[in-house]
């Protein structure tokens, strides 16, 4: 235990605060490339296993399901391992699953094998947050957390770019295995070069106590806000890019498959978003910074709504930032406010961000299929509003213990 307190915290001006965000950057572009990898080849999955595309959609879902569950389970033990450790056996196992589904031809195997990779992506998710806020100095988490955030954006821009590209011009088989491939390097990587936690100890935790814990996370005001802002968010966010795609190869558009890989380059708009709002939230109130990230993904969605090329790509563009910021203010927020069982804490909001891109992501696939691009997309405007609705309840929740107390001292 001294041995492990007299590990320096890491500061930007040290070697161990570099590596660190170095790894974290390699672990979130393997998680989210791997993740959504299915997300631009919904198509040719229709062709090749012969179902439509709220079936094909399926794919995309499976590994997110499999996220929340891993989440899930892992918000009763996530605060019993060693962070470092479990993060390295997650990418290594996600990216041999990877790999494996290259050779699937039966669709429902490839579901089930999409599920437990997300439940090994979720090894990685669940303790992320809790082994920065523990190993970096705080006025630097803020940066930490972004950049972390910041390698998921560009994980999953380079996946669907990736996919795209490589499964229009060879097959989604050989864009899987690339992909995996590739996660299979960045988890040997992380696994050599991680530092080893040197401010957190492993403490096991009887389930009674768990329980108890998590209904106290869960019926803390500020962290159940944040996780329905999760839900919501990441719901919207996933239903946009999960058809978007096939609303520009369509008549409407007539888009080929190599302009559509461009339109996901505009994940670098998302990586802008994590790293402004990671930046300002180091000065000004991540509650704020919030609530005007929400109101700019709904100015976002409304620009998606016109169907001219220029001004769908530029509200996907504010969307795409706005979400990110939104993300990455709410993570913030969960980790700041959570005083105990941090690991826990952020697994309950991963939990509630991936629940929230598996069923939504797959219901409003329904309503596209069904009711057409405009429906869909004022469908996504309603959920984003209430999502901003939820994120002003602390802020009135502490205007109206404000007023109480005043009332009681007069």
């Amino acid at each position: 235990m001294k041995a492990m307190l007299r590990t320096p915290i890491a500061t930007d001006s040290r070697k161990r605060f570099r590596t660190i965000r170095n790894c974290m950057f390699l672990s979130g572009l393997s998680v989210f490339a791997q993740l959504y990898l299915f997300q631009p080849m919904l198509s040719e999955l229709c062709v090749f296993f012969h179902t439509d595309l709220a079936n094909s959609s399926l794919a995309v879902s499976a590994s997110t399901l499999g996220m929340a569950v891993g989440l899930f389970l892992f918000a009763f033990k996530a605060d019993d391992f060693v962070r470092e450790r479990l993060m390295g056996i997650g990418l290594l196992v996600s990216a041999v699953l990877t790999l494996a589904s290259a050779f699937i031809t039966v669709f429902p195997l490839l579901l089930v094998v999409g599920f437990l990779k997300g439940m090994a992506l979720s090894a990685v998710s669940a303790v992320a947050l809790a082994y920065l806020t523990d190993e970096v100095d705080k006025p630097m988490i803020g940066l930490a957390i972004s950049l972390y955030l910041s390698g998921n954006t560009i994980g999953g821009m380079s996946g669907r770019v990736a996919g795209t590209l490589l499964s229009g011009w060879v097959g989604w088989q050989y864009a899987v295995a690339v992909i995996g491939g590739v996660s299979l390097v960045l988890g040997y990587f992380f696994i050599r070069k991680i530092p080893a936690s040197g401010h957190s100890t492993v403490v096991p935790v009887s389930f009674k106590e768990k329980i108890r814990q998590m209904k106290s996370l869960l019926l803390h005001p500020q962290l159940i806000c944040m996780y329905l802002v999760a839900a919501l968010s990441m719901g919207t966010f996933v239903s946009v890019y999960n058809y978007l795609s096939v609303l520009l190869v369509s008549p409407a558009f007539g888009l080929s498959h190599e302009v559509v890989a461009m339109i996901f380059m505009m994940y670098t708009a998302g990586v802008a978003g994590s790293l402004v709002t990671g930046r300002l939230s180091d000065r000004y109130n991540p509650g704020m910074l919030l609530q005007w990230a929400l109101l700019l993904m709904c100015v976002g969605l409304v620009l998606l709504l016109v169907m001219h090329l220029g001004v769908l790509i530029l509200g996907l563009g504010l969307f795409t930032f706005a979400f990110f910021g939104t993300h990455t203010m709410a993570s913030r927020i969960v980790s700041a406010h959570a005083a105990f069982a941090k690991s826990t804490a952020t697994s309950i909001y991963w939990l509630f961000y991936y629940a929230g891109s598996s069923l939504i992501g797959s219901l409003t696939g329904i309503v596209f299929t069904r009711y057409g691009w405009n429906l869909f997309v004022e469908l996504l405007l309603v959920l984003i509003v209430i999502a901003l609705v939820v994120a002003l309840i602390p802020v009135a929740h502490v205007w109206y213990s404000r007023f109480r107390v005043q009332v009681v001292r007069n």
